[in-house]
């Protein structure tokens, strides 16, 4: 009698154990430990210089997030210069964690190797809201093989390759720099600026732009044109545009507008330096006010081209969801609320009201000290940018603008078409080497190109040319005849 009571008392405990147990795991894995007594704290990587502020920051936005959808987050920033690299090292190694900002081609290899997760289903669910405010152009640039990976930050969808001027320099000469339309319009004012200020490189180094819709990046020689036939891929090394561009560059490195050591300075003419005349780069609506106010002295700009939707203009930021997260959908709750909610958003992005920023009556805000010094965060990497708090400075109808912008903007060819470079991965690498040989020589007008051009081709073709761009049609062929 007594060994069956201690055999009955025995199991009862068992059971008792196992169904606390399971009422335990019910309770964390409902909403994966989001919904039950202990918030889920979301591991955030992110890109930028860690700021000194951050800690006391996020302790604000735990107190939010908390109450709204029972999750905290920690957010690790990694430095500029680190960030690509120490990524792929936590991406190999399996390291578990939420959520990180990723761009461009990390984006697309990262996704394709199954480092992120699909999020469509996820975005129904638990992201309608944040579905709604995105661009569509955004959604459809970065599927990938028809899923999507990441949130891209909702901005400017567009790309709107600018000349960008000192505008003091354009005054002292009255220059009329509207007549700027392309490369060889710029000779006059080079001419002016080289004879005239002997402190100012008339151009601050930047390597030839040539429109085009680049397949991989705009190194390689892979690429669709935005006009005529737009449905092959052709290499644009051997075009007669490609040639007059260098022709002209070389011109202007001869006649000394650009620095001798261009091809191989790594210096990137940061704008608070008033050393230079005029410079190319990727413009937005209103982007004059922005480096005006960066580089504490008037810059001026003016189209090189039309905005055009490019793959790498909606890849360039994204929040991407790992296959590692134990809760994907908690992370989902946690990108909606800070795409659609204005507090989180602007918290976030600009610090604590009162410590980093102040209001003003109208609704517009300025940076305090504290902002400047101990809380900068790169605010296109974050997400949704049409609620953020206007500058006191700032257009009334940015944002309207930004969207008007973003509307009025032509697809490229390939908008939505990721190449897979899996299969000539060998050819690439070797094509990759050829580039970094001749291509910023060239772009830089560092070198003939009647010369160097010719040579650069030759190499491309023995690197394997002709096997990737078979690859490239293959592949952008089954991809538009799917969609």
């Amino acid at each position: 009698m007594r060994k069956k009571l201690l055999l009955l008392f025995v199991l009862v405990l068992s059971f008792g154990t196992i169904l606390a147990a399971c009422g335990s795991d019910k309770k964390e894995s409902a909403g994966g430990g989001g919904n039950g007594d202990k918030p889920y704290e979301i591991k955030w990587y992110t890109i930028g210089t860690p700021q000194k502020d951050t800690e006391k920051v996020f302790e604000e936005v735990n107190k939010y997030t908390k109450e709204k959808i029972n999750a905290t987050v920690k957010m690790t920033q990694i430095d500029w210069g680190d960030y690509e690299q120490k990524m792929q090292v936590i991406i190999s190694s399996g390291e578990p964690f939420d959520l990180g900002f990723t761009s461009g081609g990390n984006y697309i290899q990262d996704a394709q190797k199954g480092a992120f997760v699909a999020l469509d289903d996820l975005l129904e669910t638990d992201g309608k809201e944040l579905k709604e405010a995105l661009d569509p152009a955004l959604i459809e640039g970065a599927r990938i093989d028809g899923k999507l990976y990441g949130i891209p930050s909702n901005k400017e969808a567009a790309r709107q390759t600018v000349y960008t001027f000192n505008k003091r320099l354009v005054d002292k000469y009255n220059f009329d720099i509207t007549q700027v339309k392309m490369l060889e319009d710029l000779e006059p004012m080079l001419k002016v600026i080289k004879e005239n200020e002997p402190g100012v490189t008339p151009i601050a180094t930047f390597k030839a732009f040539l429109p085009y819709d680049y397949v991989i990046t705009g190194e390689l020689p892979f690429a669709f044109p935005l006009e005529g036939d737009t449905d092959h891929v052709i290499n644009f090394f051997e075009t007669d545009l490609t040639m007059q561009t260098y022709t002209t560059m070389h011109k202007y490195y001869q006649a000394g507008y650009v620095k001798s050591d261009a091809a191989t300075s790594k210096d990137n003419w940061p704008m608070d330096v008033e050393n230079w005349f005029v410079r190319m780069g990727d413009s937005q609506p209103y982007a004059d006010l922005l480096w005006t106010r960066s580089a504490k002295y008037d810059v001026v700009s003016v189209p090189a081209e039309e905005p055009t939707t490019y793959n790498s203009s909606v890849t360039g930021a994204i929040q991407a969801i790992s296959t590692t997260s134990k809760n994907p959908q908690m992370v989902m709750k946690f990108l909606n609320l800070l795409n659609t909610d204005p507090y989180l958003r602007n918290l976030v992005d600009k610090g604590i009201e009162g410590v980093h920023y102040e209001k003003n009556d109208d609704g517009t805000i300025k940076d305090l000290p504290a902002r400047v010094e101990n809380y900068n965060l790169p605010t296109y990497s974050l997400g949704n940018h049409f609620i953020l708090y206007l500058y006191e400075e700032d257009p009334a109808d940015k944002w309207d603008t930004f969207k008007e912008f973003n509307e009025r903007a032509k697809p490229a060819p390939t908008l939505g078409f990721h190449f897979d470079s899996d299969p000539v991965r060998a050819e690439i690498a070797s094509i990759s080497n050829v580039s970094k040989e001749f291509f910023p020589s060239l772009a830089t007008g560092s070198v003939d190109p009647e010369e160097y051009l010719p040579k650069f081709n030759q190499k491309l073709k023995e690197a394997g040319l002709d096997k990737v761009m078979e690859e490239i049609q293959k592949q952008y062929d089954e991809w538009k005849n799917k969609k």
